[in-house]
């Protein structure tokens, strides 16, 4: 197994989610600016759109105009030639807020909720408490038309979410079951054959991404780590960040630059109130592979 240490590309976010290397330049979600932005290789941050909700999730149909989740009022929007409008209403489905998501080639989006208030819990009762008994949740597919429909049920806090190359499979986080659960894609996007893919021991996915060897880096949400996993769960690569890392994403000119969000918490009592989210770096062996 190898051991890596990342550097600090980027400072000063709240929480930064939802990476995507897109146009030669990484994108991600500020939850607490309520901003999508990028940043380059000169590490110089920009702010690409601001919404009035706190956005995670990010991707692009087919012709290329952005989907954003919308956290709070449980919805996908669509940055049309006007501005930002509702592509999918996701309340029948998600029980408490939406987070990540993965858009196909076709424009079909899977998005994750949490299912229950994660942050009330967690003061409540402890992580500890969260971890062994809390309500599942539901992964949402949106069709390319807005329409939905649950993809899966009876989920562990479904998170990042990414789709193989050749478009069979879909491999998502479920960060409080601390394992990665796969999928089999019909033609048509719809998920069956659900088995878990890696058991993580106490790792908490949050974000992931896939690489060219089918292996899957995992942002570690409960401590100052990012993990490359091979199926079934071996630890292949680790690299060490500064604060617990909450995710990740192969980019860069060849895939191979892996790209980690970090916060000190995702408490929002905490990260709402500073600045102290970083982007942190690491290059690996591998380049990305897949979606997103």
């Amino acid at each position: 197994m190898s051991e890596l240490e990342s550097k600090v590309l980027a400072r000063d976010l709240h929480f930064g989610e939802g990476p995507r290397w897109h146009g030669g330049r990484l994108w991600f979600s500020d939850f607490y600016d309520r901003a999508i932005k990028s940043v380059g290789a000169d590490a110089a941050i920009r702010t690409e759109h601001v919404i009035d909700d706190r956005p995670s999730g990010l991707g692009w149909l087919p012709d290329g105009r952005l989907l954003v989740v919308a956290m709070q009022r449980r919805q996908v929007l669509r940055l049309d030639a006007g501005g930002f409008a509702l592509h999918a209403d996701l309340s029948g489905i998600a029980a408490f807020h939406c987070n990540d998501m993965v858009v196909d080639a076709e424009g079909r989006a899977y998005v994750g909720e949490f299912g229950f208030d994660l942050d009330a819990e967690i003061n409540a009762r402890g992580t500890m408490g969260v971890l062994a008994d809390h309500a599942t949740a539901n992964l949402a597919l949106v069709e390319t038309d807005g329409r939905v429909r649950e993809a899966a049920s009876g989920m562990h806090f479904p998170n990042g979410t990414v789709i193989t190359p050749d478009g069979q499979t879909l491999i998502v986080a479920e960060t409080l079951g601390m394992c990665l659960t796969a999928f089999d894609r019909g033609p048509d996007g719809v998920l069956s054959n659900r088995r878990i893919w890696a058991t993580l021991g106490m790792r908490a996915p949050d974000g992931i991404c896939l690489d060219a060897d089918g292996n899957v880096w995992i942002a570690n949400a409960i401590a100052p780590e990012c993990v490359l996993v091979a199926p079934g769960g071996r630890i292949v690569s680790t690299v060490r960040t500064s604060q617990p890392c909450f995710a990740c994403m192969l980019g860069g000119p060849d895939r191979r630059t892996l790209y980690m969000m970090t916060a000190p918490s995702s408490a929002a009592a905490v990260v709402s109130v500073a600045r102290r989210g970083l982007i942190e770096c690491a290059e690996v062996a591998t380049a990305g592979a897949g979606w997103p």
